[in-house]
């Protein structure tokens, strides 16, 4: 299989999994009390991502693969891999409360706050990178950013609210 057909069939599958794997939490976490905060940015950023993926398959096929940006790419797996451990069955594409549970401070949250934006961060930039799409990189990063700072306050006020409520 070609390199760069490879490498997004890779990501596109990783996506969908977790989609499957954040849905299971999701509910499982709702039977258990949780609710959802910020609900009304979720579509724009499933949006974003599907864009980003979309746009990836459109413009990638074919393009040769920078071996040190898919080198990069490889160790920002590693880390998603930690995240998805750590927080096991909390973890979620939304945000989402349990009231009563402690603020998961453990693997990658010992050093950051938010880990796996850090991960998706990098990704959305490094990923056009290897298959030698600077631009494309540079606009889906500043996407990226502006749902960032919705998603992040949206996280950090329910974090602070659940902080509230012990």
């Amino acid at each position: 299989m070609e390199g760069s057909i490879a490498l997004l069939s890779f990501v596109t599958l990783q996506r969908l999994t977790e989609l499957v794997i954040a849905r299971r939490n999701t509910r499982a976490l709702l039977a258990r009390g949780a609710s959802e905060i910020g609900a009304a940015h979720y579509p724009y950023m499933v949006a974003l991502h599907a864009a980003w993926i979309a746009g990836l398959w459109l413009l990638g096929p074919g393009r040769p693969v920078v071996l040190g940006w898919v080198a990069v790419f490889a160790l920002l797996q590693l880390g998603r891999l930690w995240v998805l451990a750590t927080l096991n069955g909390r973890w979620t594409t939304r945000i989402i409360v349990l009231p009563g549970a402690p603020l998961v401070r453990g693997g990658p949250y010992r050093f950051l706050s938010h880990p796996n934006y850090a991960v998706v961060i990098a990704e959305i930039a490094v990923l056009p990178l290897a298959l030698g799409m600077p631009v494309f990189a540079a606009v889906f990063s500043v996407l990226n950013a502006a749902m960032l700072a919705v998603r992040i306050a949206a996280e950090g006020r329910a974090l602070k609210a659940a902080m509230f409520l012990k």
